[in-house]
């Protein structure tokens, strides 16, 4: 193998000797980095540095072409990668395992899923996201480690502009993204998240559809009469508890406590995935006294499944239809269940505590419900300064004017 002085004359003529189909060049210029030339490639070279690993084992490290980078530049590389290697970095090692990084789509199916599958009560819908809209996006096929926040904030917006997505369903599939590259990295597959700053649109799309007196002594009238007893039972028993749908249909009599009058929710069904006490009411004890024949095991069976109700979406939406309360929905009951806790001057930590909320802050938004309430709560305040105001009418002041 020639050793000469590289330079960038010699590269204008680059070419094999003749009668070969390639030649290397050594740098006299930078200790083992050397230039390849191929008969197939006329006039473009290839940089290389030759350096030994930690077994012992010689190793080629391609630096890039004569057409992609300058003699300067790759002597530069060639400096900068033996230093890395001194210190016990494996440039090969570490390409090698680059290439076996799998693409986004690849971990998904063969790693995320199966992880999260027994894991995540929303795998259904995380797989569906990902098959209608994920999984069809430019970096599906990219090896993850290459997949820029640039791509992820493009898709995010094409979600909302292109797709017509809400905004919080278009952040519901960033924060999947976000779940996803956080499981990579907690497989060392990759080191940094692309997700992790993306911005989300954070649009208040909480709908809360709170009935007035009247609208609830109709729906009242409806459940007490119509002939689906089964789904007004359910019904009541939401309006009475303040409980989740899934919460009361998986309800089962073990975990009603009649001495103490608790329905101990279980942490499989509760949102917080904590058991959650709920206290029953005298309304709530009348449902399940209702019901407490039905089955030895479900608290609202269905005797035609054999197993307790999966929905009550058609037996619901006839009553709410009969009510004149169309815009009804079933979770309302849950909302409805909670203002009249508000409306009755219950704190929002009794509230916070009922509805089995994590956070003050989910409980807030009950907080502007009953201006009647905060009124008579305003009262205290002049009751007390009318208190305090002399009892006596205060001499007439009289104005004084200035001269000039």
């Amino acid at each position: 193998m020639p050793v000469i002085q590289l330079t960038t004359q010699f590269l204008k003529t680059l070419a094999p000797q003749p009668g070969k189909a390639r030649t290397e060049w050594c740098d006299l210029g930078c200790k083992g980095m050397y230039l390849e030339a191929r008969a197939t490639s006329p006039g473009i070279g290839t940089y290389y540095l030759r350096y030994k690993d930690a077994g012992g084992t010689t190793r080629h490290l391609r630096l890039g072409t004569t057409e992609t980078i300058t003699l300067p530049e790759a002597r530069l590389a060639a400096t900068a990668k033996k230093a890395e290697i001194r210190l016990g970095s494996n440039p090969s090692l570490e390409r090698q395992q680059q290439k076996q990084i799998p693409t986004f789509k690849q971990f998904v199916i063969e790693q995320y899923l199966p992880f999260k599958k027994s894991r995540n009560r929303s795998y259904a819908t995380d797989v569906q996201r990902f098959n209608c809209r994920i999984f069809k996006a430019a970096f599906s096929d990219k090896r993850l480690d290459r997949i820029t926040t640039k791509e992820l904030i493009d898709f995010h917006s094409e979600l909302r502009e292109v797709h017509k997505l809400a905004p919080a369903t278009a952040d519901l599939h960033i924060k999947l993204l976000r779940h996803v590259f956080n499981i990579a990295i907690k497989f060392d597959v990759i080191e940094k998240n692309p997700a992790a700053k993306i911005s989300l649109f954070n649009a208040d799309n909480r709908v809360e559809n709170i009935m007035d007196e009247t609208q609830l002594q109709r729906l009242m009238l409806v459940l007490t009469t119509h002939p689906n007893r089964a789904a007004c039972r359910i019904a009541m028993f939401l309006l009475s508890t303040g409980c989740r749908l899934n919460e009361a249909l998986s309800a089962e009599w073990s975990q009603i406590d009649w001495a103490q009058k608790v329905f101990r929710v279980s942490a499989t069904n509760s949102k917080s995935k904590r058991m959650r006490p709920v206290p029953l009411n005298e309304s709530a004890m009348e449902i399940l006294e209702q019901v407490k024949n039905d089955s030895p095991q479900w608290v609202f069976y269905n005797a035609d499944t054999g197993t307790h109700f999966k929905t009550l979406h058609k037996g619901f939406n006839d009553a709410r239809k009969m009510a004149g309360i169309p815009w009804l929905r079933i979770h309302d009951l849950r909302h409805a269940y909670a203002s009249l806790l508000v409306n009755s001057g219950r704190s929002l930590y009794e509230v916070q505590s009922l509805l089995g909320h994590s956070s003050p802050q989910v409980t807030m938004r009950y907080s502007h419900m009953n201006t009647k309430t905060l009124l008579e709560a305003s009262e205290v305040a002049s009751d007390r300064i009318r208190a305090a105001s002399p009892k006596r009418p205060l001499p007439q002041l009289k104005l004084v004017s200035s001269g000039s």
